[in-house]
């Protein structure tokens, strides 16, 4: 499940992805095949934290796996 990661609070990616030029037709972030195809991995902090990813418009994106 993606996420956007704010300073104190997640969102969900159809709060902002919504009016992004770069989101696909539904409005969601272009992901497929475990990749953000609208931005850029970025190197994982630690092991133990999900994959982030930062979008062009400059915010940061999680992938969070159910447990």
């Amino acid at each position: 499940m993606l996420v956007i990661l704010m300073e104190d609070q997640l969102l969900q990616p159809q709060q902002v992805c919504q009016s992004c030029l770069m989101a696909d037709r539904s409005g969601q972030p272009r992901w497929q095949q475990g990749r953000l195809r609208c931005g850029r991995a970025l190197e994982k902090p630690s092991e133990n934290l999900p994959e982030q990813y930062e979008c062009q418009m400059g915010f940061r994106i999680a992938n969070i796996e159910p447990a």
